[in-house]
């Protein structure tokens, strides 16, 4: 068996493979924060998909926590129940589980929609409002000062993370990923080219994942014990620079977060500085997993450009990852674990309604839920 269909325990959940289809948002919920039909379409072809799992896009857990006015969110209970209503229709068509990734945009948030050009709306805007970060330092210079968190208000945030992730629970996601990755708002308080604070949350690496440590272990209380929550993480800013967060301030992270029970540590990259020289190729990241991997002693998941079936099981044989991440390339390609199968001569298990699109001369490939 190749690596990549052998199964894969995160905490408590099984996965039949190791194939996650990684967060990415949708920007398509309504100004309330709730579903659409898009979520319903969208989730739906990734529950036929083949993968092992699904982790939906970043889910605010603040209204002022979204990247912009159009991004889920579960700071309350009506959509919570949009969710499980969702969920509970997905489980009718596949067994495939899906996590939800838990996130606080910070100073990226009340942004325009990615095809209506990005960019920062000012408060005043009617669909913007005041940001909030470690610090009163922009992401652009040309944006307005995000709002530096109080004592007061950490205290809040910390809170709200807990009880998102109760609700997600009570929807029926079967694991959560804190989203501490890609310049928002946990990585905001990581790097010390944000981070500027003179308090308990600020300076030193210890004060600086303070706040990532203390999210965690809040959300951890709130769900059932064996409930699996795994992190994402931005290995490094792509900043040559002393006081940047880089690969060795991950590995420390990943480790103290290892002890508090994180069921995975999910590597990616990036995102925090407009200035970062990312070194674009495929698999660019992989190697940042292969040094949280020799690290820590819970799973790995790789990202970033994986977008071949030998590509990827190549990164799990190296051991440079435990599992997989796919995410734009499952987008473009809706059943990418069915030709992953296909060409690593692996099977999959797919609705029953498909069996009869299985290849000629690929007769084993295919078998039902």
């Amino acid at each position: 068996m190749s690596l990549l269909f052998k199964p894969i325990q995160f905490g408590a959940l099984q996965l039949s493979n190791r194939i996650v289809i990684a967060p990415m948002c949708q920007y398509s919920a309504n100004a309330q924060g709730e579903l659409s039909y898009w979520h319903e379409q969208q989730w739906a072809s990734y529950a036929l998909s083949g993968a092992g799992m699904c982790i939906v896009e970043a889910t605010a857990v603040q209204p002022e926590g979204r990247i912009s006015h159009a991004d889920l969110g579960l700071w309350d209970d009506m959509q919570r129940a949009q969710l499980k209503a969702l969920l509970v229709k997905l489980k009718t068509i596949s067994p495939m589980p899906f996590g939800i990734q838990l996130a606080h945009a910070g100073r990226k948030a009340s942004t325009r929609k990615p095809w209506e050009g990005g960019g920062q709306l000012a408060p005043e805007h009617a669909q913007g409002w005041q940001t909030v970060s470690a610090s009163p330092t922009p992401f652009h210079p040309q944006d307005h000062a995000p709002h530096a968190l109080t004592a007061a208000e950490i205290e809040t945030l910390i809170a709200d993370f807990a009880e998102s992730a109760k609700r997600a629970a009570d929807a029926g996601f079967q694991l959560i990923e804190l989203h501490a990755a890609h310049g928002y708002l946990l990585h905001q308080f990581l790097s010390p080219l944000c981070n500027q604070r003179r308090d308990e949350y600020g300076g030193a690496f210890e004060n600086r994942i303070r706040l990532t440590l203390e999210v965690f272990q809040a959300m951890k209380n709130a769900v059932p014990e064996d409930f699996p929550i795994g992190v994402r993480i931005s290995a490094t800013d792509w900043i040559d620079a002393e006081d940047s967060w880089d690969i060795h301030s991950s590995v420390g992270l990943s480790k103290a977060l290892e002890q508090l029970g994180a069921a995975y540590i999910h590597v990616s990259s990036g995102g925090l500085h407009p200035q970062q020289k990312i070194d674009l190729h495929a698999g660019y990241q992989v190697p940042f997993a292969g040094a949280v991997k020799q690290a820590v002693d819970i799973p790995v998941i790789a990202v970033g450009l994986i977008t071949e079936a030998m590509q990827a099981e190549g990164i799990l044989q190296y051991e440079q990852a435990d599992a997989v991440g796919i995410a734009r390339a499952m987008l473009y390609d809706p059943r990418w674990p069915w030709h992953a199968a296909a060409e690593l001569g692996e099977a999959v298990q797919i609705a029953p309604q498909y069996l009869r699109c299985q290849p000629h001369g690929q007769k084993s490939l295919f078998s039902a839920f």
